[in-house]
Order: C-alpha cells, then structure tokens, then sequence
C-alpha cells in the first residue's frame, strides 16, 4: 500500500508531465517600448486598462452626432444609456430576412463616427442583407491632431459603450451577439476582451487589428489567445504595414484559442478605410459569409 509520501511524489510527477504534454497557454511577451521623443510609452503599458485622468472630447464627439443624426435614412438613431447617466449614440438597422440570425454590433476607427462612409455604413447597412441586425455604436474620440498614444489612455471609456450595446441586444430578445470592429475601434474591443472577456458575445471579427502611427509601437498584446468564442482576423492586402507585419503574431495567438472556426483572412485589392466600393463589398461579402457559417 502507497504511504502519503509516495502518492505526492506521484502525484507532483503527473502534474509536471501533463504541463509538459498540455502547457498552459501564455501571452507572448511583446518587447519593451522605445522612446517616443521625450515620452516614454512604456507607461501606456503598465497603466493600461486604467482610468488615468485623461478623458474623451466629449464637446467633439457630441458635435459630430449632432451633425450626423438627421442624415441618417438607412436605420434608426438609439441613444443607448450607460451607468455614468450619459447616452451614447448609436445607429440600429434590422435584418431584412424573416429569420435573423443574430445581431451584430460595430465599433468605428479612431476619430470618425457611426455612421462613416468609408467601411462602417456599407458594412452596417449590406450584413441587415445577409440576415443581421445591426447597431453601430459611436467610439470616444479626441482632438481631429490625435494619434494612437494619445487614444490608448481613453480605452476604458469604450467598455460601457460596448456593455450597452449588448444590453440593447438583449432587451430585444437577440442572444446571438458578434462584435465587429475595425482600426482603433478593433484596439477598443480587445482592451474590452482584455479585462472582460468574450463571455459575453458569440464571435469577434477584428478588422485591420494593428493600426498604429509612425514610430507608435503596439502598447498591449492581443487577447485572442484565451478567447473561447470563433475569431475572424481580416484585414486589407494594401493594409498599413503594422497591420500587415503583426499578422503573423495574430495568427499565432489564434492558433493558441484552438477554435476551429476561428480563421485569417486577408481582402486583396484593399486597403485600411476599403474606400472602393468594389473592396468594401468584397470585405462585406467575407465577412458575411463567415458569419452565417457560425
């Protein structure tokens, strides 16, 4: 008969083999940030996910709203309320087919608004064709001169938005939850998954995931690698290069998830804002199509 002492043993050689044979996944370290002039970015990164002090121009961002609000005629104008006792601005969109399938909601890139002609309404208006409700929901904003370190510290403020945007889903009955992001818009969603999870939601779809500025490193890693919901990386052939030079890392982080229904996908004939109609429709039609075969 085994004495306690031999069972531990036992026991402590099992669980070294099994972490040898399954290791636990871990985030791939990122270097340290180089100097940005005289600011040191490195800071961005240890207070990240923090509220710093440093706000959203909400003047701006309710100027825009403003000034596109009676412009919208494809869908319906939704202030949706968040815990701060503020309202955000949001445009829903129903799906065309008698059956929806789900309801998407859509974060825009750094500095433009909901309803942008460039990627965001022709994906918000073509996916209600393909049997999606959506909601596209207005991102905080800076100064028009902002960059991605400035954006990085006003993260957090995206969070409540993204929590009400799901709120509004579940209010109508809409359990079947994707969040579709692209540019800073995706940097938003994944400082959301980063601190949330994707408990919440039923697929993520980061669109040109990556985006900096002109000797901007990336501040935070992707979350992607502990998401259990399928993840779809799509971004442009003529993408910026830090888009294009971190698809590799993404891909891993993916492979890390091990969602089978997971997948990278890359539109040619694109670029970052898939201002040709022919490349937003391409783009429209992937990520579609990736959709319905959830």
């Amino acid at each position: 008969m085994l004495n306690k002492k031999t069972i531990w043993i036992l026991s402590l050689l099992f669980a070294q083999v099994s972490y040898a044979i399954f290791p636990i996944p871990s985030m791939p370290n990122l270097p340290n940030l180089p100097m940005f002039g005289d600011f040191n970015p490195n800071k961005l990164r240890a207070e990240f996910n923090q509220f710093v002090g440093v706000e959203p121009d909400f003047a701006r961002e309710q100027r825009m709203t403003n000034e596109i609000a009676d412009a919208v005629m494809d869908g319906d104008v939704e202030y949706l309320p968040l815990k701060s006792g503020k309202k955000v601005f949001s445009i829903f969109m129903e799906s065309e087919a008698d059956t929806p399938k789900g309801g998407v909601i859509i974060l825009h890139n750094r500095g433009q608004h909901a309803n942008w002609n460039d990627t965001i309404k022709p994906l918000r208006t073509g996916l209600t064709k393909t049997g999606w409700h959506t909601l596209s929901v207005q991102m905080p904003v800076l100064d028009k001169s902002a960059k991605y370190y400035d954006y990085v510290p006003i993260f957090p403020y995206s969070h409540e938005r993204i929590n009400a945007a799901i709120d509004f889903y579940k209010k109508e009955g809409i359990d079947n939850i994707v969040l579709i992001s692209h540019g800073c818009g995706a940097h938003m969603a994944m400082s959301y998954i980063d601190k949330y999870g994707d408990g919440k939601i039923n697929g993520f779809v980061g669109i040109g995931m990556g985006a900096t500025d002109y000797k901007q490193k990336l501040v935070n890693g992707f979350p992607l690698y502990k998401m259990a919901t399928p993840i779809l990386d799509i971004y442009a052939e003529q993408d910026f290069s830090g888009v294009r030079k971190l698809a590799n890392y993404r891909k891993q982080l993916i492979k890390m998830a091990n969602n089978k229904k997971s997948m990278q996908i890359i539109v040619p004939d694109a670029d970052h804002y898939y201002k040709n109609t022919h490349s937003v429709n391409r783009l429209t039609t992937k990520v579609a199509n990736w959709l319905n075969a959830l």
